[in-house]
């Protein structure tokens, strides 16, 4: 059963969020009208591919104030619960949000409310929902549950429905709270997208990822310092962020200068073009000072899928998504055993090469599409609404 469904987002389209733009497309694509609400009115950078659905986003700041009036007292005693439970935003601010986007969801006919990220989005979606009487999910990523979550658990017991992005975070979220209805679902990619391609290798590895904490940087400066020039390999680092003065600089104290290249940032479509060249893809991914950590890199998943082999941290989802047959995992912020790591994915021969990327794309293709990313999530919410109609029904 095709459904209508809003999307409440802080920001949107946001250039390092595709898994947002893809995720909408995949849902769309199996025939549900995706109608994306925004609460802060965000014209920064996105991909090329998602300008389009700038213009599709309702601005919450567009929406009047006379959306408050009209609510039924029920559904409000409902949403109030919500709000009195929260601590994060003020009641009045988070009851005029909810009541604007329950606006957008009675105008737009609306079944379900999905929020991505556990924050403000999160918080409004709830409350929106239960003033509109339809039900609600969202999703957690990273830094919304890792790095200071705000009211997890009251979120985690009030939604209908919650998505954990890998297993460890699943088992956090039942730790958070044991009744809440959580359901794993893997952020996917389109392998068609980033496919392999016939030709020479470039001679170097990739590594992506904005110049922040969590993305490991550091750690791999010292894995590459560790390792004898004439073995250490070259990466190209695509990313920008916040720690790019302190990376450079450390690049030339270790005299890096001829092994890491840092190229600034790049579209997805420069990383389906350009990826396939490269020997291999590392993510030495680590726990931030304040929690906030990956938890299912999409970028990892399209290295896969372009047949490169892949040295990642054993860390979140990446313990589940990438297997001996298809790359090689290292202690999180082990800078030794990510040294060898380097050195045998830099050295592999090209039949090893293509051994291990037929692998990983095969189990991209059998685990983390998109296709059945939206799958999982319709049949999830289809579920989950069965059983709340059930409820209804029983309470009347």
């Amino acid at each position: 059963m095709t459904q209508t469904i809003c999307y409440v987002l802080a920001e949107f389209p946001v250039l390092s969020e595709t898994f947002v733009t893809n995720e909408i497309r995949a849902m769309r694509a199996l025939g549900h009208r995706v109608v994306p609400v925004t609460l802060v009115n965000y014209d920064g950078p996105c991909q090329p591919q998602d300008e389009a659905m700038r213009d599709e986003a309702v601005k919450l700041s567009s929406i009047s104030r006379m959306a408050l009036f009209g609510i039924r007292p029920d559904r409000l005693a409902a949403a109030w619960r919500f709000i009195r439970a929260q601590k994060g935003l003020p009641a009045h601010s988070l009851l005029m949000a909810g009541a604007k986007v329950a606006s957008v969801i009675k105008r737009e006919g609306a079944t379900h409310v999905h929020a991505h990220f556990a924050h403000s989005s999160a918080a409004t979606a709830i409350v929106a929902a239960r003033l509109a009487g339809v039900t609600v999910s969202f999703i957690g990523h990273g830094c919304d549950i890792y790095g200071g979550h705000v009211d997890l658990p009251a979120k985690l017991a009030e939604a209908d429905l919650v998505f954990a992005t890998c297993k460890d975070m699943a088992r956090d979220f039942l730790d958070f709270c044991p009744t809440a209805n959580v359901v794993v679902n893997f952020c996917g990619i389109d392998p068609d997208l980033f496919s392999p391609a016939a030709g020479p290798r470039n001679g170097r590895l990739l590594a992506i990822g904005r110049l922040a904490e969590q993305k490991g940087y550091p750690v791999l400066l010292e894995a590459l310092a560790l390792i004898p020039a004439q073995r250490r390999p070259v990466v190209d680092v695509i990313g920008t962020g916040p720690l790019q003065d302190e990376l450079k600089a450390a690049t030339e104290r270790l005299g890096l200068q001829d092994h890491v290249q840092f190229c600034g940032a790049r579209t997805s479509a420069w990383i389906a073009s350009a990826g396939p060249a490269y020997r291999g893809l590392v993510a030495p991914f680590v726990i931030c000072k304040n929690g906030d950590r990956d938890t299912g890199p999409v970028v990892v998943k399209e290295a896969l899928a372009m047949e490169l082999p892949v040295v990642v941290s054993a860390l979140m989802g990446l313990k589940e998504m990438v297997t001996p047959d298809c790359g090689r995992q290292v202690p999180v912020g082990d800078a030794a055993a990510l040294a060898d790591a380097l050195v045998w994915l830099n050295e592999l021969d090209e039949p090893t090469r293509s051994r291990l990327g037929a692998a990983g794309r095969a189990r991209v293709r059998h685990n983390y599409t998109l296709a059945g990313q939206a799958q999982v999530m319709t049949a999830a919410i289809e579920a989950m609404q069965v059983k709340v109609r059930g409820r209804v029904a029983c309470a009347a």
